[in-house]
């Protein structure tokens, strides 16, 4: 049986996600922002067209790193958490029932008993479909936001991290599968001899449980990460189960997942439990004229003020003022996305263009017909530059309607996606996608 591939949406709760001004263009839905058939329709839709799963991206607050404002960054419509996604997914997990749902949650922030409790309600509730997309958060404004002066040191994040991770799996893994009785006849509803403290310790976390929550059918909910620097892979290598990569060029993404592999195999872990997610963006036309044409259009939308503004947010520099990317090593920052800055350095590179040209840049678009677009997807995933793709919309929603009734089935046809789901929990579709 050939190898299937994996496909994961890539959201935000705004007006528009990785590719800016799209907003603006006429077909993109605004007035239903804050209704919750927006979010129940657009779970149907990516379950319909049998995606593994869709996660939020979110941040704690509005970047103001442009200019020392977020005037470009809000009234230009950036990607901005205009809801809490915690509050969307029950809304997406009652509509559905095989689609995973995934939500961005810091572990340098977020208390870890109440990570525990929400994801392990979210699994709970959605039978087995939720995913977490660990971030140890990256930027000052969003640790001022949450009664910090700033962010601990970038390695220590990390360290924090693994003891969140730790902590959560003692408090999940606190209640036996059969630890509800629920015997109306002989009066016991639970076996406490069942449910265990976790008594977890460590430098930085420490938890006293037991959880609340029973155990849920995933226990622990599947792993997303976007690590890229070197602390960040090791992260990726000991926990990820799907990893969110942003390269520039089917090289980069081979060479991240060879990277990857060799860190699991390292620790004696499976390279196969961890499955690699370039992002791509596409615009899918009948023709590869009108996809073109469509691209165009799209393109024309951008506004420049907006994607200077972006990128100061992933680089976490005011690009105002920074041109060259030496200067954003910082003495004493503990700053950044390894990945960001990674991405921006990978397309100077193969356009033959300087740092500030990048970082000026809209990120590019895979155009063409739905058999085009199914043969850069097929060569990426036959190359084993990675599993399959995140897909951020450009448009909202029209994006995953016309990927999911346009290219979902040239790749059915061509044996390199499901048909159906196999598993009946998110990880269980990880493992057999079909």
């Amino acid at each position: 049986m050939p190898r299937k591939m994996h496909l994961v949406a890539y959201l935000k709760a705004g007006p528009s996600a990785s590719y800016p001004s799209t907003w603006r263009h006429p077909a993109a839905t605004l007035d239903d922002l804050f209704e919750p058939e927006r979010w129940e329709k657009l779970a149907q839709v990516m379950e319909a067209a049998r995606f593994d799963a869709r996660f939020f991206a979110d941040g704690l607050g509005i970047p103001d790193l442009y200019k020392g404002r977020y005037d470009d960054y809000l009234g230009r419509g950036g990607q901005l958490s205009l809801l809490d996604p915690m509050a969307i997914l029950p809304l997406m997990a009652r509509v559905t029932s095989h689609l995973g749902l995934g939500v961005t949650l810091s572990t340098s922030f977020m208390p870890t008993y109440m990570i525990a409790r929400y994801l392990g309600s979210l699994d709970l509730l959605s039978k087995g479909r939720a995913a977490w997309n660990v971030v140890t958060t990256a930027r000052d404004f969003e640790a001022q936001n949450c009664g910090h002066e700033g962010l601990p040191p970038k390695e220590q994040r990390y360290d924090m991290a693994d003891e969140v991770m730790e902590a959560c799996d003692a408090l999940w893994n606190g209640w036996d599968e059969d630890a509800l009785v629920l015997d109306r006849k002989g009066g016991l509803f639970a076996d406490p001899s069942k449910v265990r403290y976790a008594h977890y310790r460590g430098k930085y976390v420490s938890v006293r449980g037991p959880l609340s929550i029973p155990r849920s059918p995933q226990v622990r909910p599947a792993i997303m990460q976007a690590g890229s620097s070197p602390r960040g892979r090791e992260f990726a290598a000991r926990w990820g189960e799907m990893l969110f990569a942003t390269p520039a060029t089917k090289a980069d993404s081979l060479a991240f997942r060879t990277d990857i592999r060799a860190r699991m195999e390292a620790i004696g872990r499976d390279p196969d439990e961890c499955k690699i997610l370039p992002s791509v963006t596409v615009v899918v036309g009948e023709t590869e004229s009108i996809a073109r044409e469509k691209a165009a259009y799209l393109e024309s939308l951008v506004d420049p003020e907006l994607v200077i503004a972006s990128s100061s947010w992933s680089v976490v520099a005011d690009l105002s003022k920074i041109e060259d990317p030496d200067e954003l090593d910082k003495p004493g920052s503990n700053q950044g996305v390894a990945g960001h800055r990674d991405r921006m350095m990978q397309v100077a590179k193969d356009k033959g263009i300087t740092f500030a040209e990048a970082v000026r840049r809209p990120r590019a678009l895979v155009a063409g017909t739905p058999g085009m677009i199914a043969d850069m997807m097929e060569d990426w995933f036959a190359s084993g530059a990675c599993h399959g793709f995140i897909l951020p919309p450009t448009v909202f929603p029209t994006t995953f309607e016309e990927f999911g009734r346009m290219v979902v089935p040239e790749l059915q046809r061509r044996g390199l996606f499901r048909r159906e789901y196999a598993g009946k929990t998110l990880r269980g579709n990880l493992r057999d996608p079909g």
